[in-house]
């Protein structure tokens, strides 16, 4: 059932990347994302795709996050649009943005207890930096805060490779 659901999960995400791609905004890049949440306290890892900019400045950026620890395990689908600042002089792009977030709670519970679930939905404010690196692709680091039943706060960096 899980391996259903993360398979789902995955398609859910691709798809309106795929579908802007087909209306013009080009994929510039896709690459992994690590760092950590509050409430529940976890380590977060997974991936997100970076749209090319189907507005001035404004990318979308769909991610799936796996996030465990605090005897809950989660899985959350990301769909941000991000507004990206231009600085002058700087390679340093600052953006901020807002997205709408699914994430699905497994608690771990002692045997013989049956597992329990629950998915729940939500936004996200976020504010973040990227910058160039020398072979092309981009760092990022972003701070999330969680508005509504989603994890309160994400701290996370992660890289885009250009394809």
């Amino acid at each position: 059932m899980l391996k259903k659901y993360l398979l789902a999960c995955a398609l859910v995400a691709l798809l309106p990347a795929a579908a802007l791609a087909a209306g013009g905004a080009q994929i510039a890049g896709i690459g992994p994302r690590i760092g950590i949440s509050s409430n529940p306290d976890q380590v977060v890892f997974g991936g997100q795709l970076q749209t090319g900019e189907f507005a001035p400045h404004v990318t979308f950026d769909p991610s799936l996050e796996f996030g465990f620890g605090d005897n809950v395990t989660t899985v959350g689908i990301n769909f941000d649009f991000k507004y990206h600042f231009a600085i002058r002089n700087s390679d340093w792009t600052p953006y901020a943005g807002f997205g709408i977030g699914v994430a699905r709670f497994s608690f771990d519970q002692p045997p013989p207890l049956r597992d329990v679930s629950n998915t729940e939905t939500g936004g996200n404010a976020i504010i973040g930096v990227s910058v160039p690196t020398r072979s092309g692709s981009t760092f990022f680091t972003e701070a999330r805060v969680g508005i509504g039943d989603l994890p309160d706060l994400k701290i996370l960096a992660g890289w885009n490779f250009h394809l």
